[in-house]
């Protein structure tokens, strides 16, 4: 950790992420609670969250111009068209205008794919492979730490000056990651050659996933919990209203406990990741996730609401950050930015898709079954993914 935090190039690029994720976290509640507010309605700010996710799909052409263009000034220029774009909602002023709220949020979740990739395939140019998994760590880390903070600060911004100030204050966060990528001093890898099937460039992502037998085993892995993590979604206002007879808004509670989990999970992968390996660790995450959905399926108690979301909280990174750290170390730099497309893809569609059919679930059964399947099937995916792994060579400390 110290070669890490003592390379400047690190800090600059973990620093712009962090600063870029606070920003992130503090507009995108805002955007939603603004939406309702013009607008009386709930489902129309739970629209919002759609927008937001929508270009998910797009993941592979983003990876795609990840590869075939420079990365840094790629990552620059969509940083600052990032900042214009959300100043964007300083135009916003009634229900007529909520249009245009959702517009901003359609390019924000392009923004999110294309700097998420970019980041992801920049990295491994800029901190050497044995600290990769720990620096992995550390962003993970400090972003799941300012989640707790960022929101409450953005809504607070929203009550007193009003979501203008937010999205100015988001801007900034992108102008400064900008500022932080160009003051590095790094030497990138060489891009691809343009191709012959321009198809067969855009899925190459897809196709070393299949092919790479660690990286496809986790892949795997990764699609069934995300597969059924979304239930809990619903699962945990169930929780919370059928099961502890409490306010919905309890909700705030259980979500600031699984903060607080994904900073000690952050924290802990720093240094477990090198004695055990990147795919022990996703394995070890979805094995933690089962865990923390039995301490949901538990007849109902504020403790084990607690705990569980917790230990869900620190799960969750380990899983990411293994999963994120085997694909920058099993996949040439010049497919980096496909590769990760690729991942993109084969998570957040099943976990968009789990969000939907757990909230027809949890409607049609009791959420502790909802619950008790959401463990029994995370749990077993990360014991199967643990056994096949391969042994980690140890890295220097």
């Amino acid at each position: 950790m110290r070669a890490l935090l003592g390379d400047r190039d690190a800090r600059l690029v973990i620093g712009g992420q962090t600063v870029s994720a606070f920003g992130d976290s503090a507009l995108w509640l805002v955007a939603a609670v603004w939406v309702q507010q013009l607008t009386g309605s709930v489902s129309l700010a739970g629209l919002t969250f759609f927008f937001l996710s929508l270009p998910a799909v797009l993941a592979p052409l983003a990876g795609w111009a990840v590869d075939r263009l420079p990365r840094r000034p790629l990552l620059v220029a969509g940083n600052l068209v990032s900042a214009a774009l959300v100043l964007l909602l300083l135009l916003v002023r009634d229900a007529d205008d909520v249009w245009l709220v959702w517009l901003v949020m359609t390019g924000y979740g392009c923004s999110a794919v294309l700097l998420g990739a970019g980041s992801s395939a920049l990295l491994p140019d800029v901190v050497p492979a044995p600290l990769l998994g720990r620096a992995n760590a550390l962003a993970r880390s400090l972003r799941e730490g300012l989640r707790i903070v960022a929101p409450a600060v953005g809504t607070g911004l929203f009550a007193v000056l009003g979501a203008g100030a937010v999205a100015v204050l988001d801007a900034v966060t992108f102008v400064l990651a900008a500022a932080a990528l160009l003051a590095l001093r790094v030497q990138e890898s060489p891009r691809e050659a343009p191709a012959a099937h321009p198809l067969r460039s855009l899925g190459a992502g897809f196709h070393h996933l299949a092919t790479t037998t660690a990286l496809r085993r986790t892949t795997v892995a990764l699609g069934l919990v995300l597969l059924v993590v979304g239930f809990l979604e619903s699962a945990g206002f169930a929780l919370i209203v059928e099961g502890l007879h409490r306010p919905a808004a309890f909700v705030g509670v259980t979500q600031a406990a699984q903060g607080v989990g994904a900073v000690i999970g952050g924290v802990l992968a720093i240094g477990l990741l090198p004695r055990i390996g990147e795919t022990a660790l996703t394995a070890v995450g979805g094995v933690g996730l089962g865990l923390g959905c039995a301490c949901w399926a538990l007849p109902a108690s504020v403790p084990g609401a607690l705990g569980g979301a917790v230990l869900l909280g620190a799960a969750l990174p380990w899983l990411i950050i293994g999963a994120e750290t085997l694909v920058q170390l099993r996949t040439p730099r010049a497919l980096l930015g496909r590769a990760f497309g690729a991942v993109e893809v084969a998570s957040s569609v099943p976990q968009t898709v789990s969000i939907a059919v757990g909230a027809g679930l949890v409607a049609a059964v009791p959420y502790g079954w909802v619950v008790a399947a959401v463990a029994v099937v995370c749990a077993a995916t990360g014991l199967w993914l643990l056994r096949g792994r391969e042994r980690p060579v140890p890295l220097p400390a």
